[in-house]
């Protein structure tokens, strides 16, 4: 029997992923988010990013669209103005309110 060569591996691959209609998704992210998922990854055993991404769609897709909703919110971040900027824009807002009735 003779070896089979790494073209043919490819090629028999190819058919393979046109059979199942594999389609390869790209995900770009930053430091944080890659750690994330290494830690998530570590912590449950997983050696492939692919397997960890596929197991996380798939159970989110099984707690339904509200059940998974809290997971897909993206965080919102609230912004509190400090006291000190808030004293400057009240100066400056009664500055330019005495201008405009000085003005008038």
């Amino acid at each position: 029997m003779a070896a089979v060569t790494q073209k043919e591996r490819s090629a028999k691959s190819a058919r393979k992923r046109v059979a199942l209609a594999e389609e390869e998704l790209r995900l770009r992210v930053r430091p944080g988010t890659r750690q994330a998922l290494a830690d998530l990854m570590a912590w449950n055993g997983i050696e492939e990013q692919g397997e960890a991404m596929t197991l996380m769609i798939h159970h989110l897709h099984g707690l339904g669209p509200i059940g998974s909703a809290q997971f897909l919110a993206p965080p919102r971040h609230e912004y509190v103005i400090p006291e000190n900027v808030s004293a400057k824009l009240l100066l400056a807002y009664n500055r330019e309110a005495l201008r405009i009735c000085h003005d008038e």
